[in-house]
């Protein structure tokens, strides 16, 4: 090659790529600064999330709604320069609450927008609206929630005054910067009930006479931290203190609970969550709303290289210890453990949780997971025990499995299948899980299916469960399966108690498996022929039976997050054996799979197994919590 011929990059021949390598630092800032952060000397891109103020509950001689929460955006591969401070961060402060004693202006406050200048841009979101709130007589321009990042919920107040709900991702952003509120309940003395703010991934419930005030709007959960936060839920609604209901729960993401006949909850600090509407006691002044909570703002300077670097920024990027680690993709399975099924004809149990980034059906398939060299927690969620011998009342509903988890995935334990007469004011929150346990055919609360994909995910991690029925003529009751990963747990159909809801099945150890199917339910047919519910594909237990003689519910499959069968009958009734228990929920199970290049191992060795796919991945399978090590 001729004298000064040679090229730009050392040699290297290619395009010279514009890489970042700002260490993943991450700066978090909760008051307003005339800067955001300095950046690292080689730092080119940036990601940040950006919370404005959540708004205040309101207040009324009903009801007031919860506040909505403030506005949630994240914007990613912001260029920036190295070395250079970033311009000024604007925190929006919480909404003050309605307060009580006043007669004029009683709806929460909005929150207050929260912003970032970087370069030529202002980035901002929208501080959420103040939940509504009115006072006898009630201005009809103080009965609406307030618009906003996310919309404050209406209020509920006296006769005619059921408020509407303020409009969210107001002004419009793309994607949407928060949801509507909910609506005031109807009011009928001394039943008052507010309706929820909204929240970042979801709008708030209405005030509703058969569940109280309405709950905030979830939130979003984000890890720019490195750790899984939500942020952004919106404030729950009041109730009146004669009302039969209780007030509404804030949304997961800092949302303040509602008052029943009395203040309202602040949102959590540095959240954006919405303040919880008050709700008014029976002889006393107006209580006060919930303040909001106040906002963030959260800088992550990226570690980003990919193409062709010059031998001048490689050796720049060693000296300044910017070289990016070795990551690569991965792709994992995590299965909760299963509910037990209830006990004294128990609903089925619900099964764990099922999350995937392949190998399985399209829909339920997540986003696959970096993989850095280092050791992982492995946890391997237990089923639910099963219900046996003499139990109390309130103990005869299965228990609930628990979590299993990997890196950033959790997947929830299934929850337990209900049983009758379980003597429980609300069992939802002990029968929903990852997928729902079955509803029992026996009396309300019994009579109440689980929830399913709680804690929410996208996609879903479960359904919910089936419901019960009482058989006509004879009257035996009849149960309801637990939900599974791709179905409902299926209801009671004449003499036929619900199936358990079908899994999903996966391939990612290289064998077809399905996993996560949920009990069957189970039933009290003494002299009777009735069919007790079968158990879900990917391991769901039968339930139990008895009819001539008792048969045993079955536990779920381990390692497969099967809901256990609910039982046939319970103790103290004369036909009953032990085998009227209920079946245990089957253990979950977590599997990595990664490319060829890297090298697992696993400790404790009885925690699981490694192995090779004929195609060169290598994959780890825990049966049991441990350790993986990526190297």
């Amino acid at each position: 090659m001729p004298r000064g011929g040679g090229t730009a990059n050392g040699g290297v021949i290619g395009k010279t790529n514009n890489s970042s390598f700002g260490k993943n630092t991450v700066t978090s800032k909760t008051s307003s600064s005339p800067s955001a952060v300095t950046t690292q000397p080689g730092t080119r891109l940036v990601d940040t999330l950006i919370i404005a103020g959540g708004g205040g509950g309101g207040t009324s001689g009903g009801a007031g709604g919860g506040g909505g929460a403030g506005g949630y955006r994240e914007f990613s591969n912001i260029p920036v320069s190295g070395g250079s401070a970033l311009g000024a961060v604007t925190i929006g402060g919480g909404g003050a609450g309605g307060p009580g004693p006043s007669n004029t202006t009683n709806q929460g406050t909005d929150g207050d927008n929260t912003s970032l200048v970087i370069g030529c841009t202002t980035y901002t979101s929208e501080g959420g609206g103040g939940g509504g709130g009115a006072d006898t007589p009630e201005p009809a321009g103080e009965k609406a929630g307030k618009p906003g990042g996310s919309g404050g919920g209406g209020v509920s107040g006296g006769p005619g005054c059921a408020g509407a709900a303020g409009s969210g991702n107001t002004p419009p952003t793309n994607p949407p910067q928060g949801s509507d509120g909910g609506a005031g309940g109807p009011s009928n003395d001394p039943h008052y009930y507010g309706g929820g703010g909204g929240g970042a991934s979801a709008v708030g419930a209405a005030g509703a006479p058969p569940s109280g005030g309405g709950a905030g709007g979830a939130g979003t959960a984000n890890t720019i931290t490195g750790s899984s936060v939500t942020y952004a839920g919106g404030g729950g609604g009041g109730t009146f203190s004669g009302s039969a209901q209780g007030a509404g729960s804030g949304g997961a993401g800092g949302g303040g609970a509602g008052g029943k006949g009395a203040n309202g909850t602040a949102g959590c600090a540095n959240t954006g969550g919405g303040g919880g509407g008050a709700g008014r006691s029976a002889g006393v002044a107006n209580n006060n709303g919930g303040n909001g909570g106040p906002g963030i703002v959260i800088v992550k300077e990226i570690n980003k290289a990919s193409g062709v670097w010059s031998m001048q920024s490689q050796f720049q990027a060693k000296k300044q210890g910017t070289w990016p680690r070795f990551i690569l993709t991965g792709d994992y399975l995590v299965v909760g453990g299963g509910g037990s099924g209830g006990g004294r004809q128990g609903g089925g149990g619900g099964a764990g949780g099922y999350r995937a980034s392949g190998y399985g059906p399209s829909p339920l398939q997540g986003s696959a997971i970096e993989i850095a060299p280092g050791p992982y927690t492995i946890t391997v969620g237990g089923g639910g025990a099963a219900r046996t011998g003499p139990q109390p009342i309130p103990d005869r509903v299965g228990l609930s499995g628990t979590a299993s988890t990997f890196s950033t995935i959790t997947a929830a334990g299934g929850g337990g299948g209900n049983s009758e007469d379980s003597g429980l004011a609300s069992p939802n929150a002990r029968i929903a899980g990852g997928s729902g346990g079955g509803a029992s055919g026996g009396n309300s609360p019994g009579n109440v299916k689980g929830l399913g994909n709680s804690p929410p995910t996208d996609p879903p991690q479960g359904n919910p469960g089936g419901c019960g029925a009482v058989q006509p003529g004879p009257g035996y009751n009849i149960s309801g399966g637990g939900g599974g990963a791709t179905a409902n747990g299926t209801n009671v159909t004449g003499s036929t108690a619900g199936p358990g809801g079908a899994g999903a099945p996966n391939t990612i150890t290289g064998s077809d498996v399905t996993y996560a199917g949920g009990g069957g339910g189970g039933y009290s047919g003494h002299g009777n022929p009735v069919v007790r519910g079968t158990g879900g594909a990917g391991g769901g237990g039968a339930g139990g039976a008895f009819f001539g003689g008792a048969t045993a519910a079955v536990n779920g499959t381990n390692n497969t997050g099967g809901g256990g069968g609910g039982a046939a009958c319970g103790p103290g009734m004369p036909y009953c054996s032990a085998e009227g228990n209920s079946g245990a929920g089957g253990p979950g199970i977590v599997v990595v799979r990664a490319p060829s290049v890297v090298s697992f191992s696993i400790s404790p060795g009885c925690s699981g197994s490694t192995s090779t796919h004929p195609g060169g991945d290598k994959i780890a399978t825990f049966t049991a919590s441990g350790t993986l090590t990526v190297s």
